[in-house]
């Protein structure tokens, strides 16, 4: 018997039993979850559609092995087929197809890098837009330190086209392999954004494809409500086709890490470097709650050294030596923690490979940034699972989400990582951040936290029950203090309006519903 091609293979997988949730108020006890696939639409009219389309010159996949390829996200936990595929050329056959679509009421889901994790960019039925066809780069001003670039290109592709030109992009995601158009859609940090915000606030224009099939330029100054949008739209209201970026002249990276056994410490470190702008790059990635990394780094000479001559004297972190030292009395008294030391060794050799390869240090300075933080932050576990779930939150609320959060992690594996960075707000941008990733009460400062189980080795996976159930963990605490997610949508589209209200998410829908009238763009992302 052939095997569903939706399925994952045979797999050793490992349950768990866990009780009453730590960290949720007894309001949200007993409330169910979202636990599976969003539905699958149910065909109506797509033989019509089909001929429709094909009658317009839009190439439209429907074998098993087009549409298969697509079946999963990097999650690993959802799984649907389209109907059918179609490879993005350009902007008037993404508008055929979605008129197209607007008339005979089929869904469209875009996909990009596939870098989701709640099947945002899996189809449950209907076409999947896949937009990685449209990956040029199309035009480079070194005057105006602007990029103007097709939205299907990897961030690590356009890092290489602006090297050619001695420039380097502004703030990207932290995986590269991440698209342009929708890291904009959903925000992208990076270690910098503690400087420059968002990924998306740094888009001067947009070409954006409506869902009713127009073509249309949009800014901040031109068509700014439709610009704004789609800046963190999650795919709402729009597909964006091309953008221009700003970008930088390029400087090498001149990198410092501190080491902590105190999780608090360190946040509280990262805050004050934040505030006072001490450094041009920092963020946190931990090796579970024992073992924190707090990288601070610098464009320049003089911006290093007006770090170490005010702020490092101020900063409670180690040395590697001192922090070996730290960590050696700390598994002394604890012999039974062996295997835990051993682990953290190995991983902080793992994570960090890049820091030791001579073709990308020269003198202690990192002269190709576009390797250093992808592997390091993000998990390439192949088939696998892959399950980030997070937290956003202003600047006051940022430490108890990540030590309720860590309490979580502890709770469900025995390793994991937590990844921390901050964003700072631009007020020009505030319409941008209504419904999306940023904390409806932030001021100035938002803080995310990323809460990364590191899975099992020898092919074994965890059920996928127990991952739902650490997630709703982790969702609950946003619940409970008011905070946001970075990555919502698809499978915990539940949680929107706990966290933002029926009255934000009602405009918003009613806003949806103006654009697209046949609800068909990225169903069940949101709305």
């Amino acid at each position: 018997m052939n095997r569903n091609p939706t399925q994952p293979a045979m797999q050793t997988v490992i349950n768990g039993t866990f009780g009453q949730c730590p960290v949720a108020p007894d309001a949200l006890q007993g409330i169910k979850r979202q636990q599976t696939n969003p539905s699958r639409w149910d065909g109506a009219g797509w033989a019509g559609f089909a001929a429709a389309l094909r009658a317009r010159d839009v190439t439209l996949l429907d074998n098993m092995a087009a549409r298969g390829a697509f079946a999963t996200d990097a999650g690993g936990t959802a799984y649907g087929l389209p109907h059918g595929v179609v490879i993005a050329r350009d902007a008037h056959q993404i508008a055929a197809l979605l008129q197209t679509a607007q008339q005979y009421r089929v869904p469209i889901t875009v996909r990009g890098g596939g870098l989701t994790t709640e099947g945002e960019s899996v189809a449950f039925g209907g076409v999947l837009l896949d937009m990685t066809g449209m990956s040029r780069v199309l035009r480079v001003d070194a005057d105006t330190l602007t990029v103007r670039t097709e939205a299907g290109i990897f961030w690590h592709s356009l890092a290489e086209e602006l090297r050619r030109h001695d420039l380097d992009y502004l703030s990207a995601p932290l995986n590269l392999t991440s698209s342009v158009g929708g890291t904009l859609g959903v925000g992208g940090i990076d270690v910098n954004s503690p400087r420059l915000g968002c990924s998306a606030d740094q888009a001067l224009a947009l070409q954006v494809v409506t869902p009713t099939g127009d073509i249309v330029e949009c800014s901040d100054t031109h068509n700014a409500e439709l610009f704004q949008r789609v800046i963190l739209g999650y795919g709402q209201f729009g597909v964006i086709t091309e953008a221009t970026l700003k970008v930088r002249r390029y400087t090498p990276l001149r990198m410092h890490y501190f080491y902590y056994a105190s999780l608090r410490t360190a946040i509280e470190d990262l805050q004050l470097i934040d505030r006072n702008d001490a450094s041009d790059y920092s963020g946190i990635l931990t090796i579970m709650d024992c073992a924190v990394n707090l990288l601070v780094a610098f464009d320049s000479p003089e911006r290093e050294a007006v770090f170490h001559a005010n702020w490092r004297g101020r900063l409670r972190g180690h040395g590697e030596l001192g922090f070996t030292l730290c960590l050696l009395g700390r598994y002394a008294l604890r012999p039974w923690k062996l295997r835990e030391a051993w682990y953290l060794l190995q991983r902080k050799r793992a994570v960090f490979p890049e820091f030791r390869r001579p073709e990308h240090l020269r003198d202690g300075v990192m002269h190709d940034r576009t390797v250093v933080f992808s592997r390091a932050v993000w998990k390439h576990w192949g088939s696998r699972q892959m399950v980030i779930p997070d937290l956003a939150t202003s600047a006051d609320k940022f430490i108890t989400a990540v030590e309720r959060g860590n309490a979580v992690c502890r709770k469900y594996f025995p390793y994991y990582t937590l990844y921390c960075v901050g964003i700072k707000l631009r007020p020009e941008h505030r319409a941008h951040y209504e419904m999306s990733c940023i904390p409806p009460d932030a001021e100035g400062w938002a803080y995310g936290c990323e809460f990364e189980p590191v899975m099992p080795r020898d092919g074994a996976v965890y059920s996928r029950d127990l991952l739902q159930s650490f997630k709703n963990e982790i969702y609950d605490i946003g619940v409970d203090i008011g905070a946001s997610y970075y990555r919502f949508g698809g499978m915990m589209k539940g949680y929107i309006r706990r966290v933002f209200g029926d009255a934000l998410v009602d405009r918003h829908l009613a806003m949806k519903r103006a654009a697209d009238p046949a609800m068909i763009l990225n169903r069940d992302v949101i709305f």
